[in-house]
């Protein structure tokens, strides 16, 4: 931690940034993965409550 303390504001900034993206991603990477983003899949899945 003293380290980090030691940069600059900017690049401080730059590096909380880039950790927030890269949990973001990581979030929405397994997201998309655990649901199966397929459209077949999801088809499959709303077809018991459709009517058609």
């Amino acid at each position: 931690m003293a380290g980090f303390r030691s940069l600059a504001p900017k690049t401080r900034n730059l590096v909380v940034a880039g950790g927030l993206s890269a949990f973001v991603l990581g979030v929405y990477y397994y997201t998309m993965r655990a649901v199966g983003g397929t459209r077949e899949r999801l088809r499959v899945r709303i077809s018991p409550f459709t009517n058609i």
